[in-house]
């Protein structure tokens, strides 16, 4: 007799043996910050999104997926020349988002990766776009192609990378 998981949490947890969960971050923020300064196309990408994006709906916990998106994205302010924590905040509430989703939905299924993807791509323009426009009083102009742009590849990249991601996990019963 099969037993049923009554929730997806509970349907089987995957891991990652713990030099992924250092090295692939830390691999993105390099990446991202490196490839930025000599590619400018490189700007429609957002690596540590991505990240933080597959780690929140595999771990399927809020609270972790917040957290690793803070952190990230307290990382990533680090890099940058924007203010420090606008994309920890940014990137904890898509954590959070990502997390509470991937305890709902079939996040294995790469279609309902590249919808969430493209979904948290946008999401997160927003919420910088109000972070640096209402809260720091910047003014920010709003490309609404370039952001469709950006969402598009960002989901595009992510199927790819997430079944390369894929391959690390490990999964416990």
């Amino acid at each position: 007799m099969a037993l049923m998981a009554s929730s997806r949490r509970e349907a089987g947890t995957k891991s990652f043996p713990l030099v992924i969960y250092v090295v692939v971050p830390l691999l993105a923020l390099g990446l991202q910050s490196l490839l930025s300064l000599h590619f400018s196309r490189f700007d429609l990408v957002d690596l540590p999104l991505l990240v933080t994006i597959y780690y929140a709906i595999t771990q399927r916990e809020p609270v972790s997926g917040t957290l690793v998106g803070a952190l990230i994205g307290i990382a990533q302010d680090a890099l940058t020349h924007h203010a420090l924590g606008i994309f920890g905040i940014s990137k904890a509430v898509i954590g959070y988002m990502a997390a509470s989703l991937g305890v709902r939905v079939d996040t294995d299924n790469h279609g309902t990766r590249l919808l969430l993807t493209f979904s948290f791509s946008l999401a997160q323009t927003v919420i910088l776009w109000l972070l640096q426009r209402h809260m720091l009083g910047q003014p920010v102009a709003w490309h609404g192609f370039h952001e469709l742009v950006r969402a598009t590849v960002n989901a595009l990249l992510a199927v790819v990378l997430f079944a390369l991601l894929d391959l690390t996990r490990r999964t416990e019963y």
